[in-house]
């Protein structure tokens, strides 16, 4: 019998690439999906499979984070040997301009998850996608002991979700364990997001669609990884026989100036003719430094990252050059 894995946030970079990953090792995939009058599979194209065809390997669900008997029918009905809760109000900006909707969503709705598979009673393994943004102000390199000091509503609500994990872990001896994910991006990121907001802008400059990127504090230092590695890492910490907490990060340190030169370096631009300064983007309270020290990972699940730097930034900057020419030649040839 194929396991069966249920992920919340299936949608979304890290949901995208985890569903990939888990079909490719036999695995029958639910995903939760947020009811909207768009479509917003995009990134679930190149694994979608219509609802009609016998025995579908991956299956879409609506449902909300907010809605707690919801999330408890549905546990009951797939039965999932694994949970992967990815589904957050992720935007650590956005978190200042909606405090209230991220602490119920991205704090609370992990302990509307948590209370539904153990009032469905099931027996299955749950993943918590914690966050770096956990250790806000706490000095680098951050690990597994070091304390934490969230700077954001977005921080705060995920600290939330990672103690509710511990809890219910703790009390009532569920398989249960928090990834504490430092900063891994792809060309699915999404385009709000910092390092794609960047790449996109790169290469619209470099087609000469925009002239101009405005960007806020180019000195936070950040532990930038590959997504698709990282899920590699959510998928290993729930195959261990007992479960934990680890963080998972490349252990290299770029600042946002570092990752803005970089891509305009791939296109043979200077970064300093098209950057303005806008303090908008400034959050209320900055975290300087976040910088993961993975060892434990590496030791225990013997994951360890191989893609960042230059290589993670070329690579996204490339796929958005690559996205804008076949778009304008599809345009031409229409």
């Amino acid at each position: 019998m194929s396991r069966v894995a249920l992920i919340t946030g299936v949608t979304g970079q890290d949901g995208s690439y985890l569903a990939e990953l888990l079909l490719s090792k036999g695995y029958v995939v639910h995903g939760l999906v947020r009811r909207s009058s768009s479509f917003n599979t995009e990134r679930l194209n190149e694994i979608y499979q219509d609802p009609h065809e016998d025995d579908p390997k991956l299956q879409l669900h609506y449902g909300d984070l907010a809605d707690g008997l919801g999330l408890a029918n549905l546990l009951r009905a797939v039965e999932p040997d694994e949970v992967y809760h990815l589904g957050a109000q992720s935007h650590v900006k956005v978190s200042f301009d909606m405090p209230e909707y991220t602490g119920d969503v991205t704090g609370v709705g992990t302990m509307r998850l948590l209370e539904a598979i153990r009032a469905a009673g099931l027996e299955t393994r749950f993943y918590q996608a914690s966050s770096s943004e956990l250790y806000g102000s706490t000095p680098p390199p951050q690990n597994e002991q070091t304390p934490f000091h969230p700077r954001s509503p977005y921080s705060v609500a995920k600290l939330y979700g990672y103690w509710a994990t511990v809890n219910y872990r703790e009390a009532y001896g569920l398989y249960a364990c928090n990834g504490i994910l430092f900063n891994h991006e792809s060309p699915r990121r999404g385009e709000t997001f910092v390092t794609r907001k960047i790449t996109r802008a790169v290469a619209r400059i470099a087609v000469g669609l925009q002239d101009k990127l405005y960007m806020g504090n180019l000195d936070a230092v950040r532990d930038w990884g590959y997504a698709p590695e990282y899920v590699e890492g959510m998928w290993r910490m729930l195959q261990a026989d007992t479960p934990d907490d680890y963080v998972l990060a490349t252990g290299h340190r770029m600042t946002v100036r570092e990752f803005v030169e970089e891509s305009f370096t791939r296109v043979g631009l200077k970064w300093e003719d098209h950057v303005v300064y806008d303090p908008r983007y400034e959050r209320p309270s900055e975290v300087d430094a976040l910088i993961g020290d993975a060892s434990k990972a590496e030791s225990v699940l013997g994951w360890k990252t191989e893609t960042f730097g230059s290589a993670l930034v070329n690579g996204m900057v490339d796929a958005d050059v690559a996205s804008l020419e076949a778009a304008r030649t599809g345009a031409s040839a229409r």
